[in-house]
């Protein structure tokens, strides 16, 4: 079953590359494993699939051990850090896409781990939603790159729930115009449901759970 979703996911993206003049080499499946178990993360990676999203630090505190012998997978936090959380994420993720403010950028300085990091973009009214106010980059970013540990570089967001993936379009075309701005090249944005919009307006980065894996389990 994870087979043919993921041939599913992979003719979604190549279609959407295709129709957006791009290469798919440009394009990275994160594989959003949260609340599903380690056996899981080890079917996809034995289907191919290397690069895995969590949303918490705590849960995938209790998975790592499971995962730690996967030679090359790669695990990124796109789910909000919290500060007292900073020195288990740094061990524990490769790259940390949720970045919001210099003092977690700081935090994540004095671990001493290296991390690649990108900006979590708040483009949303919804008050649920955390991230970077846009206006806050120009002193964001020059806070970030002082951090020696830390290498910036893209921007992420998540825009507000819709079931019309042209709903969210123009949230994507707004971070690829502040990564341009900013000279940010990578672009995590696009989940299940809209990665095609994602893509065709410049995401190189898409966050796929739902259309691997099926539903998550409840518990």
């Amino acid at each position: 079953m994870l087979r043919e979703r993921l041939e599913q996911v992979e003719q979604r993206i190549q279609r959407a590359a295709h129709r957006a003049g791009r290469a798919r080499s440009g394009i990275t499946l994160i594989a959003v494993t949260k609340k599903f178990s380690p056996e899981v993360i080890r079917e996809a990676y034995s289907l191919g699939l290397r690069i895995f999203g969590e949303n918490y630090v705590q849960e995938f505190e209790t998975k790592a051990p499971a995962v730690a012998d996967l030679t090359g997978a790669e695990f990124h936090l796109i789910g909000h850090l919290q500060s007292n959380k900073t020195t288990p994420a740094a061990q524990l993720f490769r790259v940390i896409e949720t970045l919001d403010s210099a003092k977690l950028a700081q935090r994540l300085q004095q671990t001493g781990k290296k991390l690649e990091v990108m900006i979590e973009v708040k483009l949303s009214p919804e008050q649920a939603k955390a991230g970077a106010a846009p206006e806050d980059l120009p002193a964001l970013i020059p806070a970030i790159r002082g951090c020696t540990n830390l290498t910036l570089t893209g921007l992420m967001t998540m825009p507000p729930w819709s079931d019309d993936p042209e709903a969210t379009r123009p949230y994507f075309r707004k971070l690829a115009a502040l990564g341009h701005q900013h000279g940010l090249p990578n672009l995590s944005m696009g989940m299940s449901h809209d990665l095609e919009a994602a893509i065709e307006e410049g995401a190189t980065h898409i966050r796929v759970g739902t259309a691997l894996f099926g539903p998550r389990p409840k518990a």
